[in-house]
């Protein structure tokens, strides 16, 4: 029995132009190409157009000052670019496409409990687990995964959500916003010491939020075999103390073997095998709730088998 898996997409993701970054359109292109050429596995998707993310939803998790620095940032030429730091860049559509792809897991959310899927994946830019509630960095703008968590905590009986981020980063935007917060459980495994600076194993939330943040920074070159013991292990410590109504995943694919921007292992099979791993556990806490956001990733000649293979165990369930 196939789940009932949607895919939010929308081509003006596109237009949010990067100059040469490696957060770039041809990373969508290649994942839609790749998906569209499994003629089964795109057949069963179930197709879904985002709507935006309007100002109240943004602002759950980031500062006025963040929205308004860049709506004002964002050039008025097509071919202008502002750059917020380095690796952080804005275009004339960069603010739209923000909001477009915050809205696109909100919009998941939505489907997800009106149960029209089971569980969805945002194929969305630019990511999100990098922005802090006051800075946007490190390719994102607005926090997708973190403002879908509110959404669904205002919106629906959602008192716990599980955040599950594989991104071969550390997501700090998202440790962040939540770090105080033991309504929100975030997980990360990460390669470490690396891009962002965070993300070490005594990083475990404070206040109230002590105890709900769960760090396994790895070293460079880990095997696969190491990392997923680890996060097998770290998953079944999280459903011992933890029962969330709502699983998210920063679902980055820059741990595969060969990715430009890291040195971890991970092949399509490990992220197929993750994810039915995450998936045995929505089964038991949550009704099997999943939505699922694209973050890194950056080899455009295999991002698209690791997506189709994330995406297949989404449809195909645990085995």
């Amino acid at each position: 029995m196939h789940n009932r898996t949607g895919l939010i997409y929308d081509p003006r993701f596109l237009l949010h132009k990067t100059a040469d970054s490696p957060e770039c359109p041809e990373r969508l292109l290649a994942i839609l190409d790749t998906l569209q050429a499994d003629r089964d596995l795109w057949r069963d998707l179930i197709k879904i157009e985002p709507r935006m993310a309007e100002a109240i939803d943004i602002l759950r998790c980031h500062e006025q000052t963040l929205l308004k620095q860049i709506q004002t940032y964002c050039p008025t030429n097509e071919d202008d670019y502002f750059m917020l730091d380095p690796d952080t860049v804005l275009s004339k559509n960069s603010y739209t496409i923000a909001c477009l792809a915050a809205g696109a897991a909100i919009t998941a959310i939505d489907k997800i409990f009106s149960g029209d899927v089971q569980n969805a994946f945002c194929l969305v830019r630019p990511p999100g687990h990098h922005a802090t509630s006051g800075y946007a960095m490190g390719f994102c703008l607005f926090n997708n995964v973190a403002i879908a968590a509110r959404y669904a905590q205002a919106h629906y009986p959602v008192k716990k959500v599980l955040i599950v981020d594989w991104d071969v980063h550390h997501g700090n935007g998202t440790q962040e916003i939540f770090y105080r917060d033991p309504s929100v459980f975030y997980f990360s495994m990460h390669e470490y010491p690396f891009y962002p600076g965070t993300g070490s194993a005594d990083e475990t939330g404070h206040d109230a939020g002590k105890g709900f943040t769960l760090n396994i920074p790895l070293r460079s070159g880990t095997s696969s075999r190491i990392y997923r013991e680890q996060f097998s292990a770290a998953l079944k410590k999280i459903e011992s103390s933890f029962v969330p109504d709502l699983i998210i995943i920063s679902a980055g694919f820059d741990a595969r073997y060969g990715d430009p921007l890291a040195d971890l292992l991970l092949s399509e099979d490990d992220y197929a095998e993750m994810t039915r791993e995450v998936m045995g556990f929505a089964g038991r806490a949550c009704q099997g709730r999943i939505l699922s956001c694209l973050e890194g990733g950056y080899i455009t000649d295999t991002l698209g088998d690791v997506v189709r293979a994330h995406l297949g165990a989404l449809v195909f369930g645990v085995r």
